[in-house]
């Protein structure tokens, strides 16, 4: 019987030939500051194979807002050189969506399902760091539904937390998993630590993709908390008659936000909202939608061993300048 080693049964097969091709370098020109050129470099990855293209806020923006990128270029792996439109960004997921102008008709590599993820799990990420096109590096999701905050002082819900190596020029490319999906979108390093890496969960660009593609922009309600995966135990869920085995719970709340005032804790189980089941920090992204801006909504959550309903009123959340 051959064994082979956890990591080189990721990297040997089809994963990094099957979403590779669809992992674009990006080059961003922005004009000019006191007489000398703005931009920056990262990478996306095709989500469509008629050039729409999934990357980072802060990438199209080249560190300001995406509006302020004039030209980007895009880079294909076999060496194509062609150029892009912003679609629409979203600064609080730090996501954007931008189309190739030309027509063409491009390898593609469709969002999975995030909330299949699972500690410890095999990730590669796929990019070019620094220049170098095309890379690829493995590590395991260390942790799932990390708080993020974003370059405009957002939070950002539903970050995977990776020790696959992450590098400037990374941003922007896929998250993947050992069966060849695209899980995440990576976003950020803490610079200064080893393998503590962020990606955008799938499941949330997802949902931002959507919305960009039929609105140009997101927009959201706002409660006011920052949120993450809590799993439910077995004995809790019978003591509270539950039927789902995880919800989300309640780790930050801001001042004078609707769920503060509402008077909503840290250490909050969220379970639904107006009875929509709440198993992860990408439903809760999901249901807070333009539709539940200025509309009291009810919480069904656990706080201790005793079940409540908190009713609040969510906020449009306002894009930051």
């Amino acid at each position: 019987m051959k064994i082979v080693p956890l990591h080189d049964a990721v990297l040997d097969g089809s994963v990094v030939d099957r979403v590779g091709p669809a992992v674009v370098g990006l080059t961003i020109h922005a004009g000019e500051v006191n007489g000398r050129p703005r931009g920056g470099t990262g990478s996306g990855v095709i989500v469509a194979p008629d050039g729409l293209i999934l990357t980072n806020s802060h990438v199209a923006g080249a560190g300001g807002t995406a509006a302020a990128a004039s030209r980007i270029e895009v880079t294909t792996p076999e060496g194509q050189h062609l150029t892009a439109r912003l679609v629409g960004d979203d600064p609080d997921t730090d996501l954007a969506l931008i189309r190739i102008v030309e027509p063409v008709t491009l390898p593609a590599a469709p969002l999975g399902d995030s909330k299949k993820l699972k500690r410890g799990q095999l990730v590669i990420a796929i990019g070019n760091p620094l220049g170098f096109e095309s890379t690829v590096t493995s590590g395991v999701v260390s942790a799932l539904g990390r708080s993020l905050r974003s370059r405009n002082g957002r939070l950002i819900d539903d970050v995977i937390q990776t020790d696959a190596a992450l590098n400037p020029g990374n941003s922007g490319g896929p998250l993947v998993s050992s069966r060849g999906e695209v899980v995440g979108v990576n976003t950020a390093v803490i610079m200064g630590a080893q393998g503590i890496c962020f990606a955008v969960a799938a499941n949330t660009a997802s949902f931002v993709l959507g919305e960009l593609v039929r609105h140009g922009r997101v927009r959201r309600g706002y409660i006011g908390i920052a949120a993450q995966h809590a799993a439910i135990s077995r004995r809790r869920r019978h003591f509270s008659g539950l039927a789902q085995d995880s919800a989300v719970m309640v780790t930050t709340i801001e001042p004078v936000s609707p769920a503060a005032l509402a008077g909503m804790k840290v250490g909050d189980i969220l379970l639904s909202l107006d009875g929509a089941p709440l198993t992860g920090a990408d439903d809760l992204v999901r249901v807070l939608t333009s539709d539940t801006i200025n509309r009291e909504v009810a919480f069904d959550l656990l706080r201790g061993g005793e079940r409540l309903t908190v009713k609040l009123t969510p906020q449009e959340r306002k894009r930051s300048a």
